[in-house]
This record gives C-alpha cells, structure tokens and sequence, in this order.
C-alpha cells in the first residue's frame, strides 16, 4: 500500500492536503514538528478530525540555531519561513525510511505567501531540503510540474488542485465539505510571525550570549526593559502573567514588589550595579498604586528567598521609561 508522511503545521491548508491524498485511499501518517515558537497543540487537534495518526519531532536546538541566521534571510518579522520549511522537509525526507513511507505531502498554495510561496521559493525549498522528487504539493499540484508521483501513479493528477493566490475561499468551502470545522486563523502558530515577539528575540539575541529555553518562553511574558548592555526588567501586567513568569525563574533571579502600596511583580534579569537597581525599583514603583507619590518602598531579593532588602525610589518618569521599552 502507498504510504505518505503528511507535514502537518496544524493550519487548515495542511491538513487539507492530507485528507485530498487520504481520499486517493493512501495511508497518510500527520508529521508535525515542535520548536521554541510552535507546538504541536493545533497539529493534534486537526490530524483528529481527520482521523490520522500524528508523529511529533522536536527540533528545537537546530531549529533556533537556524533562526539566528538563516541563509535565506526573514519574512516581515523575525520568521525565517524559507528556511524553516525546507528544514522540515529535510526531516521528513530523512523519516521516509523509518516509516516505509513513499513520498511527503505539504500544504503549501502557490503565491498565498509573496515571499515564502512563490513559485521560485517553492524550487528553493524543495532543492535545500534534498528530496525534491519525494515532494507532493496537493493543493496546488495543476499549478506545478508533474511530480514522480504523478507520473508513475501513486497519486492521480487529476485529483490534485490547482488553488493560487490569498483567497481562502477554496480551502474553507473543502473544510466545509469534509466537516472540518475546528482551524486556526491562517495568522496563528508561530511566535516569529508577531511583530513584538520578533523585536524582544532581537533584542535577547544581540544582548544574551548563553540563551536558555527559559529566555525564550519568558518573552512572551509581561512588558520588558531594556536598561542598558547588562539588564533587562520585566514587569508583569496580571497575576496570571506573574504566574506563568515564576515557572520560568530560578534561584538566581531578582524579584521586586512594592511594599508601601500594591503593584506588580519586577523581574531583573542580568548582572546589576546600584544604579541599575534603583532604575529597577523605579520601575516597579511606576507600576504601583504609589506611581504619583514622590518615594515608594520597593522590597526585593532572590526568588525563593524572603525578600529582605529594601530601598526607596521615586517612581520613573514615562518619558524616562518609554526610552527603555522593548516594543510593548
């Protein structure tokens, strides 16, 4: 029996693709791979509304590896999207093997990404990943050359499609038919796409030599600071942001909170001086109900320990703070 591995990004197209080869009464086996700015959640949600099995491969490490230069450059934001696919193909191909699999299919529609999906970065992409013969594009196959596939019969051409462009309304009226009813917006899954979580990567990339995951998932928390080559602070904006701050901190982390009036949580993340902590407590009195008095008592030390220093500040002025905001 044919066998395909379906690259499943957990968007609509993708999984389209695998139902359109499924239906040709191939066994389709969902591949999805995970990083520091995706996961796998939407990928499981959908292989099962198609009723596939779904492999996960973490790829972390090699992927933001890649992410800090990618040869072929970003997209708008921060999001190496030529890259990152052929990657994936790359490691599709190289599972084949294990999952006696005949080919790969993707989901990817000519010209519905300008820079990623035209039909030049397409060719890119099959080249790099080194299993250009074993790459099936169903929904805009009629747009392309044949494929070895097509040509000896493991899939029927006249089965495939021919979508082209942005509009969506050929995939939503597929989903409709097919009863798949629970996708994502085309916009969501990767954090790179997001125009503040590039610039806060940026910046952690440019001032941080030893990146942890940690560093990483924290940039989705809270608003950040950058004060100078050595500190960064991170302010939480709710309690459920300091939460999910805490998982992400260790006993060497500096903590702060105001403790002559209520305000929220301070996180130092660096190496600071005196005066870097007075900037910091600063901050942590802007964001307390103390931000119009002239001093505020800022309780701080390291996390997990009782916070037993203190010092007093007067609340920094916005013009001050905005000069150190990291896209907010």
């Amino acid at each position: 029996m044919t066998r395909a591995l379906a690259m499943i990004s957990g968007g609509l197209d993708s999984i389209l693709a695998a139902k359109l080869i499924k239906d040709q009464g191939i066994e389709v086996i969902g591949i999805c791979f995970k990083s520091y700015f995706f996961s796998e959640s939407n990928a499981v949600r959908m292989c099962k509304q198609i009723d596939i099995p779904l492999e996960v491969i973490d790829f972390s490490k090699e992927h933001f590896e890649m992410v800090k230069k990618p040869k072929h450059g970003y997209g708008k934001n921060l999001n190496p999207c030529i890259d990152c696919h052929a990657m994936m193909m790359k490691y599709s191909g190289e599972l084949l093997r294990t999952f006696n699999a005949d080919f790969i299919i993707t989901g990817e529609v000519l010209n519905q990404r300008p820079m990623s999906q035209n039909k030049r970065s397409l060719e890119v992409v099959k080249k790099e990943s080194g299993f250009s013969d074993k790459i099936l594009r169903p929904l805009c196959a009629k747009n392309l050359d044949p494929t070895p596939m097509e040509v000896q019969g493991l899939v029927d051409r006249e089965k495939m499609m021919d979508i082209s462009g942005r509009s969506r309304s050929v995939q939503m009226e597929l989903a409709a038919n097919w009863n798949i009813v629970d996708y994502p917006s085309p916009a969501g899954g990767c954090k790179l796409t997001e125009p503040n979580f590039s610039e806060r990567l940026k910046d952690l990339l440019l001032y941080k030599e030893n990146i942890t995951p940690e560093d990483i998932k924290l940039l989705s928390f809270g608003r950040h600071f950058r004060i100078n080559n050595s500190i960064k602070i991170i302010v939480a904006r709710t309690k459920e942001d300091a939460e999910g701050i805490k998982k992400l901190l260790n006993s060497d982390n500096i903590i702060m909170f105001p403790s002559s009036h209520s305000g929220a949580m301070v996180v130092i993340d660096g190496t600071f001086n005196e005066a870097d902590l007075e900037i910091a407590a600063s901050i942590a009195a802007r964001y307390s109900k103390g931000k119009n008095e002239n001093s505020v008592i800022i309780k701080y030390g390291r996390y997990r320990h009782p916070l037993k220093s203190i010092i007093e500040v007067k609340p920094i002025e916005d013009s001050e703070m905005n000069s150190f905001t990291i896209n907010d």
